[in-house]
């Protein structure tokens, strides 16, 4: 059996940049309002008229992941991308990346599995090379958040939060087992999924239900009960970091970096002081980005990676929850 490693990371943000004083001017709402209760800034969007996609958005970021690990885009065996958000209904954006970078016909898989989505793409990836199928895989998420939401006050406690982007990286083949990827956990609790939902299109809501209901289809707009999503999320966060942590052996105290899920600061705040852990043991980045579900796992790894503050050695946790309900971690040794 081999492990896998991280070996190149990119990230990829639209330039719009959104403040909390931009959206007071389509809703009722207030710069101090938002940082209060999510800490956010400001998010980027897609602005009208830009070829960003999830797809295109997700190519830029694997261009520079590939550039960064040495390889070239014939070295990749298989794509995972990871999106609730995706181009089309169907087929997934796995299949454009193999088309939009010019790839020899290496299979393709999307995951949906929204916030936690991408730590859920690392793991299956992580499968498949530690069983020797693939050498080295791209792991993209990517969302386009903006064109999906409701901008008007009805929507502002769930619009406010999101924003687009991408990252991805490589996982390729580490033959030391004490390197790499050591472990990843994932659960689910189906039961909840109505606390954060889009509603349609579905199985009750197909065609039909889609012409007759006409612009003031709210089944679209994404839905959310903030609060009950929160008290479960700083449970099953806390729950999964001590589950991967607990199956290596390790404790609290060895946390050189936790990139935990993007979904509010308060969250990550406090799961970082149920761990004593120090400023410098956590990374946030929401602040800039809002909540890019998918991707803000890897943009924040990335972002770390860039600004130095993740060696060789390190143990990385990597944690999401989210709609599904679903969540997971990752535990790292950095190669």
């Amino acid at each position: 059996m081999y492990n896998s490693k991280i070996t190149g990371l990119g990230k990829y943000v639209p330039e719009n940049v959104v403040t909390n004083h931009d959206l007071s001017k389509m809703m009722d709402t207030n710069d101090e309002w938002i940082q209060e209760r999510t800490g956010i800034k400001e998010r980027r969007w897609i602005p009208e008229g830009s070829e960003d996609t999830s797809a295109v958005m997700g190519a830029k970021a694997a261009r520079i992941a590939i550039e960064r690990s040495g390889l070239s885009k014939d070295d990749i065996d298989f794509i995972v991308f990871a999106t609730l958000s995706p181009d089309y209904y169907f087929p997934g954006c796995g299949v454009q990346i193999q088309d939009i970078l010019d790839m020899p016909t290496v299979g393709a898989l999307d995951v949906r599995n929204q916030c936690s989505g991408f730590v859920y793409a690392i793991s299956v990836a992580d499968q498949f090379i530690k069983t020797g199928m693939y050498k080295n895989i791209l792991v993209i998420g990517a969302e386009y958040h903006s064109n999906g939401l409701d901008k008007s006050t009805r929507g502002r406690g769930v619009t406010v939060i999101f924003g687009d982007g991408a990252g991805a990286c490589i996982l390729s083949r580490e033959e030391d087992n004490t390197k790499g990827i050591l472990s990843t956990h994932l659960h689910s609790e189906g039961k909840y999924a109505d606390k954060l939902i889009v509603e349609g299109p579905s199985i009750a809501h197909w065609v039909p239900e889609i012409i007759e209901a006409g612009e003031e289809d709210l089944s679209y707009f994404p839905y959310m009960d903030g609060t009950f999503v929160f008290k479960h999320a700083v449970v099953r966060f806390s729950e999964v970091i001590v589950e991967g942590l607990t199956k290596n052996g390790l404790q609290k105290e060895n946390i050189d970096m936790l990139i935990p899920h993007q979904a509010n600061l308060r969250i990550a705040q406090f799961i970082q002081k149920k761990f004593g852990l120090r400023d410098d043991q956590v990374f946030n980045n929401i602040m800039k980005y809002g909540n890019t579900t998918a991707a803000s796992v890897i943009i924040a790894l990335t972002e770390a990676w860039e600004e130095g503050k993740i060696k060789s050695g390190d143990n990385v946790v990597l944690a999401a929850f989210g709609s599904g309900f679903t969540w997971a971690s990752a535990i790292i040794k950095w190669a």
